[in-house]
């Protein structure tokens, strides 16, 4: 599949009235894992691929070293990969002009709540960068409301998140990520202020159950760096149990 057609298969994933579920995943041998399990499409997380790296959280992380990562998973695998690319790493057009390089065909754009302006003006670049490269770049416009409301008034939360995934879906971003855990009631007003299958959301500990997210009309969920958190439990628990004189359980598969 040419990277044209990955990248046309990825936004209609996101259009397609079945919910688009992306398992995030951090280096080859857990991309390759995760697309033999029938994935339609991958996402990387950036948290994830910096502890990976020996890097904090933030874009502490190189863009070098990003760019090297998704670009091998990229390679790894036939389905189209989506990236998380912080919010830009102060380039955001030279950047998705990058990952385009290596074969990715979307990514997630943080805003960190900067000035709307500023924020609008990244996602421009963005979707000109891909214009430019000649191809449909999928882009998951990422506002950080919920993620940074603190003691704010929730309804001003929730209009500031409309107000910003409108201003990124008008500079052509494909959807509009809102991670935090949502309840029933702003998933709902999220999707009626942004438009059905345009409200990308993180799936975190005690969410909306994905069927329950496909009947409100929501076009994608990911779950961030907790995927490798849960690999990471695992084998916590299980050194836990190897130290203290246990074995290995049975069922182990050799999917490295």
């Amino acid at each position: 599949m040419t990277i044209t057609a990955k990248a046309q298969e990825l936004l209609r994933l996101h259009t397609d009235p079945d919910l688009l579920v992306v398992v995030n995943v951090w280096d080859v041998i857990s991309a390759r894992v995760v697309a033999d399990q029938g994935s339609t499409a991958l996402a990387t997380a950036s948290h994830s691929i910096a502890a990976t790296l020996g890097y904090p959280d933030g874009e502490k992380i190189p863009r070098d070293l990003m760019i090297d990562m998704v670009g091998r998973i990229a390679a790894a695998v036939e389905i189209p990969v989506t990236a998380d690319l912080e919010s830009g790493y102060g380039d955001a057009g030279e950047t998705i002009r990058r990952a385009i390089g290596v074969g990715v065909v979307g990514a997630n754009l943080e805003d960190r709540m900067q000035p709307l302006a500023d924020s609008v003006a990244a996602v421009r670049a963005a979707v000109a960068a891909g214009e430019a490269e000649g191809v449909p770049f999928v882009l998951n416009a990422r506002t950080d409301a919920f993620l940074k409301a603190g003691d704010r008034d929730p309804d001003s939360v929730l209009a500031d998140a409309i107000e910003r995934g409108k201003a990124f879906l008008a500079e052509g971003a494909a959807c509009v990520f809102v991670p935090g855990k949502l309840d029933e009631k702003q998933v709902t007003a999220l999707v009626e202020g942004l438009g059905e299958r345009k409200l990308s959301t993180i799936g975190v500990p005690g969410s909306l159950p994905p069927a329950r997210l496909a009947e409100l009309g929501v076009a994608r969920v990911s779950y961030g760096p907790f995927t490798q958190r849960a690999t990471l439990t695992h084998l916590a628990d299980l050194t836990t149990d190897l130290l203290a004189g246990g074995q290995l359980p049975d069922g182990i598969r050799a999917l490295n």
